[in-house]
């Protein structure tokens, strides 16, 4: 895969974020160069400069997706082959709080960064990256299919599923599978590793707690989710933008032009109390039951069905659940003992390519 990216211009939306750090720095890795887009960081959300990213940047343009002259600008600057979208609300809970914002941004961000690639009229590859809670929750225990309908009991799920129906519109509308404009969408459920220090997220939670010697508040821990760790989705979204911009899969692209699902083994389908345990094996610390019986509502069942990644694009998880919280919990370790970010990141980075490449998954030989 690094071949496929070294030299060419990639535009990340949201690189200032703790999963479009991780896809910043793999980018850089591979001698891509890189433009990001997004809001600055907040306070708390310190990974982009651990990395040092700023400076390692063709453009770092901090501005809000609904700052259309901005958006536009920088891509007709840049002029980008590929462009992966990350800049979204991301936090459910936050989006009871302000769902004006969470719709604004995940809808409408959407349509600005797509409309901004079609006024462009320059070849390119966008993989708009949506989510798992996309599709209509019913609670049932089998996985959801690409091909299921789009909902949202809350206004985050909801506005990642209104999401999903304007990547659809532009699709069959302005960019269709033969033309010099290629865009699909990609969904991945609970991503967790290290540097992600968002709050309200169950790991860094875990983190703050262990660090300052208190108990862990859980608060849903029955809930079931497909963990996986952030590079497990990454390389699936670098794989797919991968597909789109390579020629030779032309007689594919109708197929290539749509959403994919991004998941772990159904192995890695754990409960909250159980990701709990493993991280604090290896973290220590001790966690407490601290449901709120009166709590915004939030889907307990969620599992997301790989086949269409596998058969199309020869890709499938590389880390089980014991190794991804193994990892998480290395990368933690090894920074709060000083050890320097870059190196412990791009180790972590060599260690998932080194594993896929021993499966023999296409993007990693």
């Amino acid at each position: 895969m690094h071949t496929a990216y070294q030299g060419k211009r990639v535009l990340v939306t949201g690189h200032t974020g703790f999963k479009g750090a991780w896809l910043t720095q793999w980018l850089l890795d591979m001698d891509a160069e890189v433009a990001g887009y997004a809001l600055d960081p907040q306070p708390h959300e310190i990974l982009f400069d651990q990395l040092n990213l700023g400076s390692r940047l063709a453009f770092d343009r901090r501005a809000d997706l609904s700052e259309r002259p901005a958006l536009n600008q920088l891509v007709a600057d840049f002029s980008p082959e590929i462009i992966l979208h990350l800049a979204a609300q991301p936090l459910v809970r936050l989006a009871y709080q302000i769902p004006v914002e969470t719709f604004t941004t995940n809808v409408l961000g959407t349509v600005h960064l797509l409309e901004a690639v079609r006024l462009n009229e320059r070849p390119c590859a966008v993989v708009c990256i949506t989510t798992d809670k996309c599709y209509e929750n019913r609670e049932w225990l089998h996985s959801y299919r690409e091909e299921d309908p789009m909902g949202g009991h809350d206004p985050y799920s909801a506005s990642k599923g209104a999401a999903e129906l304007a990547i659809a519109a532009y699709r069959s509308s302005f960019f269709p599978p033969n033309g010099n404009t290629l865009v699909a969408s990609a969904r991945a459920g609970n991503v967790i590793g290290g540097g992600d220090w968002a709050k309200d997220r169950i790991v860094p939670d875990c983190i703050r707690a262990i660090r300052k010697g208190e108990s862990i508040s859980v608060r849903n821990k029955v809930a079931t989710r497909p963990w996986q760790h952030v590079l497990e989705p990454l390389s699936g979204y670098l794989w797919l933008c991968a597909q789109l911009s390579n020629p030779i899969h032309c007689q594919s692209n109708a197929a290539l032009c749509s959403g994919f699902n991004f998941g772990p083994t159904l192995t890695s389908n754990r409960t909250v109390a159980q990701l709990v345990e493993e991280l604090t094996r290896h973290t220590g610390g001790q966690w407490a039951d601290a449901s709120e019986p009166n709590a915004p509502h939030e889907a307990s069942k969620l599992n997301l069905a790989i086949d269409k990644a596998f058969h199309l694009l020869g890709w499938q998880p590389v880390w089980d659940f014991e190794q991804t919280l193994a990892k998480t919990a290395e990368w933690y370790l090894a920074e709060a003992h000083g050890k320097d970010v870059v190196e412990i990141t791009q180790k972590q980075i060599e260690s998932y390519t080194n594993a896929a490449a021993e499966k023999q998954l296409s993007w990693a030989i």
